[in-house]
């Protein structure tokens, strides 16, 4: 593979995957901004989608390197880490109230998202017609979230806006903004390369299966983004730019990457995917709308109980022994 030794090129990988996904959103948002594009539509597609570039960069390198469980499993493995660990962490910092008219279309696409995911992924295979599908399906979903928010100019208008404002960092000549999204795109795309073939090379060597890799240290690498843009938000107690950047690149992790992998690459769905950890992607999502509608608020001792749930989840995806008691092996 090369003369570093894996886990250095691993470590590689993750920064470049990190730094690079930060270039690419900011400097897309940059030069939308300077082309007169609005800050809801920057805040509805650039950041919430933009961030999940390193999950579709690495599902499709997985596809085309014939390791369907990693590319499979990286979409599954991203959407339960977003919830569970992403949102949880930013929850125990801030808690998050939410916005009942926007959550109640942006929850029923999640869930709706997750329940297609699962009904495709029961068929045994991502294929090309349903991957068309769901790239059709997140068209719909942004054109019609667009007009609707910007005639109403609702709430949620104005939390897209602020995800625009949260990575913008001011004005940006064009000549630095094309180089810093350039920038972002080539980083992104070495640091997937290198985290997908050592992540593999590990799987080998620790007689570990490509698709607990891809659940795990894939799913957990190319969510790195989606980790500093919720945290920080928290942090600046901005937690609905948090929730927002949760749900929409669940949303695109499932339709757009998801999507666009099974249109270039049709995949075959693992056996261990359809055991459990599908099912464990669509729990969590139901769950964080049934916290989310409880109050409309998401409490700290909510955001615990989802970090207890993915420590518990790592636990089984990790140990063989709980896996084979568990007739995942």
């Amino acid at each position: 593979m090369s003369s570093f030794p894996t886990p250095l090129l691993l470590i590689i990988g993750l920064v470049l995957l990190l730094g690079g996904g930060e270039s690419l959103v900011k400097g897309s948002v940059a030069i939308a901004s300077r082309l007169g594009v609005s800050r809801l539509l920057i805040g509805l597609t650039l950041v919430g989608f933009g961030t999940s570039m390193p999950e579709l960069v690495a599902s499709l390198q997985a596809a085309l390197a014939g390791s369907p469980g990693v590319a499979v499993g990286n979409v599954v493995g991203s959407n339960i880490a977003n919830i569970l660990l992403i949102l949880g962490t930013a929850v125990v910092i801030l808690p998050i109230t939410t916005n009942r008219s926007g959550f109640a279309r942006d929850g029923s696409v999640l869930i709706g998202a997750s329940l297609l995911m699962v009904g495709v992924a029961l068929t045994g295979e991502l294929g090309r017609a349903a991957g068309v599908a769901f790239l059709l399906a997140l068209l719909g979903y942004t054109v019609f979230t667009y007009f609707s928010e910007k005639r109403a100019h609702a709430a949620t208008a104005s939390v897209h806006e602020a995800e625009a404002d949260f990575v913008e960092g001011g004005g940006m000549a064009m000549l630095p903004a094309v180089l810093l999204a350039f920038g972002g795109i080539a980083a992104v795309v070495a640091g997937a390369s290198l985290l997908v073939t050592a992540s593999i090379e590990i799987a080998r060597a620790a007689n570990m299966s490509e698709t607990v890799i891809g659940l795990t240290l894939v799913a957990v690498g190319t969510s790195l983004p989606e980790l500093v843009t919720s945290v920080m938000a928290a942090i600046r107690r901005q937690g609905d730019v948090a929730f927002g950047n949760v749900i929409g690149s669940n949303v695109f992790n499932i339709l757009g990457i998801a999507g666009t992998t099974a249109v270039v690459k049709p995949l075959q769905v693992p056996p261990q995917i359809l055991s459990l950890d599908i099912w464990v992607m669509l729990a969590a999502s139901l769950l964080l709308v049934l916290f989310a509608v409880t109050g409309w608020r998401v409490s700290r001792r909510e955001g615990l109980l989802f970090l207890l749930a993915y420590a518990a989840y790592l636990s089984v995806q990790l140990s063989p022994g709980v896996r084979s008691v568990l007739g995942l092996e």
